[in-house]
């Protein structure tokens, strides 16, 4: 029996967390908001965090192109807890990755680029 698209997603999602420490939860969404896979810690509402995560990487690409700064990369938060990266999978959907403040970012960043790739295949 062949796996779904969402299914694949999830299992790509659970690759990188596990292969990466102090990632707290991860997940897919479309550029609408909308969760399409994800693995986020039970009290995360996750269409909040889909609506918001998708309006701040909105707001990155119109300040990157107001300030011709080229297309963006990723988006980042950092909180006093940690951090969240955003980053675009294609034209349709963000990957949200939520992370402890003692993350290794070079790992992260070098797992996350990889993940990208891996999820790409999928949209």
């Amino acid at each position: 029996m062949s796996q779904s698209t969402a299914q694949r997603m999830q299992a790509t999602l659970r690759t990188f967390q596990s292969n990466t420490p102090d990632v707290e939860g991860v997940a897919v969404a479309s550029t609408d908001g909308l969760i399409m896979a994800g693995l986020l810690p039970a009290e995360i509402e996750e269409d909040r965090v889909g609506a918001m995560c998708a309006a701040l990487v909105a707001l990155g690409e119109r300040s990157s192109d107001e300030l011709s700064r080229g297309d963006v990369r990723q988006v980042y938060v950092k909180g006093v807890n940690g951090y969240v990266v955003l980053m675009n999978i294609g034209n349709d959907a963000v990957l949200i990755t939520i992370t402890s403040e003692s993350v290794k970012l070079g790992l992260l960043f070098l797992e996350l680029k990889r993940t990208v790739q891996d999820l790409q295949k999928y949209l």
